[in-house]
């Protein structure tokens, strides 16, 4: 039996100590005080933007990035409590989140979620036309993810491809224009994020199952290892495969190794029936993200 958190609003976090309390449930319901899907979102981003710099990258374009990067986040998350309500109700990891817990009514949520879109619109109008156009396809993606686990055992991968956006936009922000190494390293980061957000999912196995929620947590159960080793293995290969279209320098691939050793350390040591297990693992995932950064910049600074 899986060992389950019981809740997954932390409490005693900054917002807690510093916020006024009126803002306190907005903050919570964006996940401001849980940075780690803010970073999972960022880090594609960042890792376009270095690897279509030649020289350092833009700390222009890294901020505008870091910024979005928060309020879409924010906005993902109020649209997917909004749809999940009810669900997140009869779930004891999340019957306290702002939504289930009568905090804020559906409506001011609504309100919230428009005023978090707006946001990241006037971020998205900084960029060029091209980037402004390829970040309105990702509406889409953004407004059905949240209903994927009522019909798919793969919501995991619609997120891939909704949270990986960012590898696109970053290398159109420098370039105006998409190119194949921004390709490959997109789609490295959706077999990431099939990898991480599967370890997650396994913290709600037992209740999706009770309330008829799906996930690649349920679909892959005790064979679940083999499939990390597999979505990790095509992760580590697309970035070697970015690293070659960007004709990144050997240190480069000397720093991915780094990173492919941390992924193989997760799918080896995850244990997931032991839900605190899963989110500590689940969370050095930034730190995976930031040894990809690194070795980009390495790639470009050495040759």
């Amino acid at each position: 039996m899986v060992k389950s958190a019981a809740t997954d609003m932390p409490q005693g976090t900054w917002v807690d100590r510093y916020a006024p309390a009126a803002v306190q449930p907005y903050l919570r319901l964006a996940r401001v005080d849980r940075p780690i899907g803010t970073w999972l979102l960022l880090i594609p981003c960042w890792w376009s933007v270095a690897l279509a710099s030649p020289g350092w990258p833009s700390v222009w374009l890294l901020a505008l990035f870091a910024v979005g990067s928060v309020v879409m986040r924010g906005a993902g998350c109020t649209l997917n409590d909004i749809a999940d309500r009810d669900f997140d109700g009869r779930v004891a990891r999340t019957a306290m989140r702002p939504i289930p817990s009568g905090q804020i009514s559906v409506v001011q949520a609504i309100a919230f979620l428009g005023f978090q879109l707006f946001i990241g619109l006037l971020v998205l109008l900084q960029f060029n036309t091209f980037t402004v156009a390829v970040g309105m396809m990702s509406v889409a993606l953004i407004a059905i993810y949240p209903f994927m686990k009522r019909v798919t055992h793969w919501p995991q991968l619609v997120l891939g491809f909704t949270f990986n956006w960012g590898a696109l936009l970053g290398w159109a922000a420098v370039h105006g224009s998409l190119g194949a190494p921004a390709v490959a390293l997109y789609f490295a980061g959706v077999f990431w994020t099939l990898g991480y957000d599967t370890i997650y999912a396994h913290q709600d196995k037992e209740d999706d199952m009770l309330i008829g929620v799906k996930s690649t947590a349920i679909k892959f159960g005790d064979k679940t290892r083999v499939w990390l080793f597999g979505f990790y293995g095509v992760t580590a290969a697309l970035l070697a495969l970015a690293g070659v279209l960007a004709e990144l320098h050997w240190a480069y691939f000397a720093v991915l190794a780094l990173g492919v050793a941390h992924l193989l350390w997760q799918a080896m040591k995850v244990d997931t029936d032991n839900a605190k297990d899963c989110l500590v693992k689940f969370k050095t995932n930034r730190d995976f993200g930031f040894i990809i950064l690194a070795a980009i910049i390495a790639g470009h600074s050495a040759g």
